[in-house]
C-alpha cells in the first residue's frame, strides 16, 4: 500500500479544556494528519472536557501550562515548533470577567507571549478567538466586522480588541498570518453552567427559578458548538478568511425572557422565571452579528435554538 506523502500538522489549541477549545481540539484530532497539542492552566477549564480518542494515540498529547507565563509557554512552542496556533485561551464569563479585571488584562501578557513566540518558530498562522463583547452597545444592527464601531470599555472586550491588534500589527511588521474569530454567543454541551442556556437548562430540569436581570428585553443570537466548530475548521482547513476576521454566531435574535420560556417548554419544568434588578454594566441590549460570510463557508443554514436545546437534552448534560 502507498503511503501518504502528506505531512502531520502541528497544532497547537491554547485553552484547550474550555468549553469552544476542547470541541475545536477533537474536531482537529478526527483529521489523521494533525498532531493536536492542548494547553490549559485550568482555572476555567477542565480536564473531563478534553476528548479521549483512544484510536489515535500519540497523535496528541494536553499540558498543563499558563500561556501568561512566558518561559510555561516558551518550553513547549521551542520544543514542538507548531505549524498552526488556535489562542482561546482566556478569563471568560460575564460575572467572572467583571469581579476579576486585573486577571483579564492578564491575559494581553498571553496574546504577546503566543506572537513573540509564533514569529519566531515559523508558526504559519494564528487564530485568535476575539469576542462580540468588543462591539459595545450597537450602533449598527447587524454588526458588520468592517463597519461597526469597537467601543466596549470592559476590560475583557478591552483585551480582546487590544489582541486583534497585536495581529495586525505583527503580520505588518513580521508577517505572521492571523485570522480573528469574532464569536457571539456558543452553546452546547459541556459548556459551563455561569452561561444562560446551561444555567436555564440546569435550573429548569431541577424545577428551580429561572432568574432574569431586568425585564428580560435584552437580545442575543445562539450559535450550537457544531455550526462554530465545523466553519473555523473549515476556515482553517481550507484557507480562509487569511488576516481577515469574521463573526462567528447565529443571526436569529431572541430575547432573554423567550429564551427563559423556550426551556421551560422543552424540558417540561415547574419553574417560574424571577426577575431581578438589571446588571450595571455589561449586559448590552442587543447583539447581532452579519454572519453572511459565516453562512457562505458553511453552506447550510445553522441549527435553531430549539433544535439545539433539544440536541444538548438529548445528549446530556453540560460542564464535566
Amino acid at each position: 500500500m502507498e503511503k501518504s506523502t502528506k505531512k502531520i500538522k502541528k497544532i497547537l489549541v491554547t485553552g484547550g479544556a474550555g468549553f469552544i477549545g476542547s470541541a475545536l481540539a477533537e474536531r482537529l484530532m478526527r483529521d489523521q494528519e494533525n498532531y493536536v497539542v492542548i494547553v490549559d492552566n485550568l482555572s476555567t477549564g477542565h480536564l473531563g472536557k478534553i476528548p479521549s480518542l483512544d484510536s489515535r494515540p500519540g497523535m496528541w498529547k494536553f499540558i498543563k501550562c499558563d500561556v501568561n507565563e512566558y518561559r510555561d509557554i516558551a518550553e513547549i512552542m521551542l520544543s514542538y515548533k507548531f505549524d498552526y496556533v488556535f489562542h482561546y485561551a482566556a478569563v471568560v464569563g460575564v460575572q467572572r470577567t467583571q469581579e476579576n479585571p486585573v486577571l483579564v488584562l492578564r491575559d494581553i501578557d498571553g496574546i504577546k507571549n503566543i506572537l513573540n513566540l509564533s514569529k519566531n518558530t515559523g508558526v504559519k498562522r494564528v487564530f485568535f478567538a476575539s469576542s462580540s463583547e468588543i462591539y459595545g452597545e450597537p450602533v449598527e444592527i447587524p454588526q458588520n466586522v468592517y463597519t461597526t464601531p469597537l467601543n466596549s470599555r470592559l476590560p475583557y472586550a478591552v483585551v480582546k480588541n487590544v489582541g486583534e491588534a497585536f495581529l495586525r500589527s505583527y503580520n505588518k511588521e513580521y508577517g505572521l498570518p492571523y485570522t480573528i474569530f469574532r464569536f457571539f454567543n456558543t452553546y452546547g454541551p459541556k459548556q459551563s453552567k455561569d452561561f444562560v442556556i446551561s444555567k436555564f437548562l440546569l435550573k429548569a430540569l431541577n424545577n428551580e427559578d429561572l432568574t432574569i436581570y431586568g425585564d428580560g428585553t435584552q437580545t442575543r443570537t445562539f450559535c450550537y458548538i457544531d455550526d462554530n466548530i465545523e466553519s473555523c475548521y473549515k476556515i482553517f482547513n481550507e484557507q480562509l478568511f487569511v488576516n481577515d476576521v469574521i463573526n462567528i454566531g447565529g443571526n436569529v435574535e431572541i430575547s432573554i425572557l423567550e429564551l427563559a420560556k423556550i426551556i421551560i417548554d422543552k424540558t417540561g419544568s415547574k419553574s417560574k422565571i424571577v426577575h431581578l434588578p438589571p446588571l450595571p454594566d455589561g449586559d448590552m441590549k442587543r447583539r447581532k452579528p452579519d454572519n453572511q460570510p459565516m453562512l457562505e463557508v458553511l453552506g447550510r443554514p445553522l441549527l435553531t435554538i430549539e433544535e439545539g436545546i433539544e440536541k444538548i437534552l438529548k445528549i446530556g448534560l453540560f460542564e464535566k
